[in-house]
């Protein structure tokens, strides 16, 4: 499909200039100098540059609805395009399990979703990136997975450990195993089973990351950790090549990622709520102490938006800070040099809201609409 040609002139947010009235011109998919001839007013709008949505899993509904009922997988994944367009992002990480936990979070289940993105990303507009959330105590899959992440395409990998470790060591039952074991089709006393002999080889556990991230490393494949909570664990992540801090939970695992020079991701439900919904650190206060890189979706996809907003409205950043950490912030974190902000030869990537509402009225991602509503539309056409 051809991308379109226009001269926006709007409210425009521009590198070092904040929000100004200017032009801005587009044509083969890149912001150009030089005008177009295709004059597009946008008074009344705001034109910023389009959300990187540095990790999401809010994809899930679309993809199983109802457990069991949707086989084609690729129809969810435009499914969730849609969503996706709809809320401003033009690049989205989608974050995927891979895990004992069975289910939609299954080994089998994280290759068919990456298959299926595979399959639609030269179909739709927005650039999905998919993303592997590793859980680091399946050792018997060790060997063969760089050769897997190879063929998926996985660009990104993060590393995760949701075992209930106190509870496996006191010998003691987890709560809501059973609720557990059913939803991955497993008897709830093997499924017990099965995690008492996961946690009990956590001695191996370290050694073998270490060669894993090595390898993974050694590919370019960026490295990330979740749910941080000291300050130590952040300094091992951080001894691995692993620099990437995923939602740390406490202050001093995002203080000590500054101080190594790695990239901090928030989630932007945490600054919409005003808070984290498991009592852990809260992202505004982490935002106000310059420990943030990054805001992302996690689970909830008009989050990005309305925190940067919330955040530049309450004075706790300026809006053209707050905007970045949806936007540039993401993109320098993936080292996607081609996108994040407006300048000549970058992608044309946007989203433009409402002035007053600061609803979302158009999304282009590479000079292609992926999302248009309203009266917007009459405005280009």
């Amino acid at each position: 499909m051809t991308a379109l040609e226009f001269d926006l002139t709007a409210d425009i947010l521009l590198p070092g200039q904040g929000v100004v009235s200017a032009t801005l011109s587009i044509a083969d998919g890149v912001v150009v100098e030089d005008t177009v001839g295709h004059p597009v007013d946008l008074s009344g709008y705001l034109v910023l540059p389009g959300i990187v949505d540095l990790h999401g899993d809010g994809f899930e509904r679309h993809l199983a609805p109802r457990r069991g009922a949707m086989k084609q997988m690729a129809e969810g994944v435009i499914a969730v395009e849609a969503e996706l367009a709809a809320n401003g992002i033009t690049t989205a990480v989608m974050a995927q399990f891979y895990s004992w936990e069975g289910g939609l979070r299954s080994p089998q289940y994280a290759a068919d979703v990456f298959a299926a993105i595979q399959n639609v990303r030269p179909v739709v507009v927005t650039d999905l990136i998919p993303q592997l959330r590793f859980e680091t105590y399946l050792l018997d899959d060790y060997a063969d997975l760089p050769g897997k992440i190879a063929n998926w395409q996985v660009r990104y990998v993060v590393f995760n450990d949701h075992l209930p470790h106190d509870r496996l060591a006191a010998g003691k039952r987890p709560p809501g195993l059973t609720g557990q074991a059913l939803k991955a089709g497993r008897n709830p006393e093997k499924h017990l089973e099965m995690l008492m002999a996961l946690h009990a080889r956590s001695g191996e556990v370290p050694a073998a990351l270490d060669c894993l991230t090595q390898k993974l490393s050694a590919t370019g494949i960026r490295l990330g950790s979740h749910d941080d909570n000291t300050a130590t664990q952040r300094g091992i992540w951080h001894d691995r090549g692993v620099r990437i801090a995923e939602f740390p939970e406490a202050a001093e695992a995002a203080e000590a990622a500054r101080d190594a020079d790695d990239f901090v991701i928030l989630g932007a439900p945490n600054v919409v709520r005003g808070g984290s919904h498991k009592g852990n650190a809260s992202a505004v206060d982490l935002v106000a102490m310059g420990l943030c890189d990054a805001l992302a979706s996690d689970y909830h996809y008009p989050s990005p938006r309305r925190a940067a907003l919330m955040l530049a409205r309450s004075g706790v950043v300026d809006f053209a800070t707050a905007w970045s950490l949806v936007s540039s912030g993401p993109a320098r974190v993936l080292e996607l040099v081609d996108r994040g902000y407006f300048a000549a030869g970058l992608r044309a990537d946007l989203v433009i809201l409402e002035a007053g509402s600061k609803r979302v009225v158009a999304t282009m991602s590479a000079g292609r609409f992926s999302y248009l509503s309203g009266d917007v539309a009459a405005r280009f056409f």
